[in-house]
């Protein structure tokens, strides 16, 4: 996303969840805590994975991937809005913006893509135990991830070589530089960039949900076909945390979507995006680490040490 030649774009103003002065001590130890407890809980997931030779499977390889991306992400958006209340100057240069922009949707991508992985690895330990360990070698989950990797970052270099020319009104209604107000902002035509937001949403954010459905539909077929009530529970059990994953990623997401849909008012849309680009990374290791009891033995393990 490079200026217009015509442009000489220096600073955007992040205006924030809030200008009340009162407030921002508040918000900065709110947010303070929040980041703390999501880097400290993703990091604690990965060592555990790391250390633990029992957790070297798939499913916990792509569960320490999905801790590292939710540190960067939030470790993308946080420490610039709390530097910002901290100095209580709320400008980010332009470079600085389009940073932001380029590793925010990488990261988002790389949950994405990481979660339909997850998915797939429950669909095939469940639907075919027996060629579990032959399908998800370890070469292919390292490729799987390579190739997220690759495809995120050339999804976030296309966004980040539009051309786009911007009017002096330079005031983002959020607590990071959001895409959608950022190009808001322009004074050039973004119909094309518009559809290309779009096409890239279907592509790499529908395509990855769908085979996520694909997966559990499959999951829920072959879990109803388990005789025992036993085994049926021991079957679902093994993908209930990650399915309460998927569903806090993608329910506040699509929130955000219908929020900001149905209200103009950006101040609402950028508190309406807390719930995924800070709750859901801070609340994911709650999720695997009291619903599982394998991390939860290796957090034990790890922290006895």
């Amino acid at each position: 996303m490079e200026p217009g030649n015509d442009t000489q774009i220096s600073e955007f103003l992040l205006l924030g969840l809030s200008q009340a002065l009162e407030l921002q001590p508040l918000i900065f130890g709110l947010f303070l805590s929040m980041y703390l407890v999501t880097v400290l809980g993703n990091l604690l997931i990965i060592l555990a994975v790391s250390t633990d030779s029992h957790l070297h499977t798939p499913m916990y390889f792509f569960l320490s991937n999905l801790s590292l991306v939710d540190i960067c992400f939030t470790s993308t958006t946080i420490p610039k809005m709390l530097w910002n209340i901290r100095t209580q100057r709320k400008f980010i240069t332009y470079e600085g913006c389009i940073t932001q922009i380029y590793f925010y949707i990488l990261f988002v991508a790389l949950d994405n893509f990481i979660l339909t992985m997850m998915a797939y690895d429950r669909f095939v330990a469940i639907c075919h135990p027996l060629h579990y360990m032959v399908i998800m070698n370890p070469r292919l989950c390292r490729m799987l991830v390579l190739v997220t990797w690759i495809m995120g970052f050339l999804n976030s270099l296309l966004h980040s070589l539009m051309v786009l020319s911007f009017c002096a009104d330079l005031e983002i209604h959020h607590f990071f530089c959001e895409l959608n107000q950022v190009v808001q902002l322009a004074c050039s035509d973004t119909f094309l960039y518009n559809i290309m937001i779009y096409f890239l949403i279907v592509l790499l954010g529908g395509g990855p949900f769908a085979g996520i459905l694909y997966s559990y539909s499959k999951i829920v077929s072959c879990i109803c076909a388990i005789p025992s009530a036993q085994g049926k529970y021991k079957a679902f059990s093994t993908c209930a945390s990650h399915l309460s994953v998927v569903s806090l990623f993608y329910g506040t997401g699509l929130g955000v979507y219908l929020t900001s849909a149905a209200s103009q008012n950006a101040h609402s849309s950028a508190i309406a995006s807390l719930m995924y680009t800070v709750v859901t990374p801070m609340l994911n290791p709650f999720i695997y680490s009291l619903r599982n009891n394998d991390i939860k033995r290796a957090l034990e393990r790890f922290l006895g040490r």
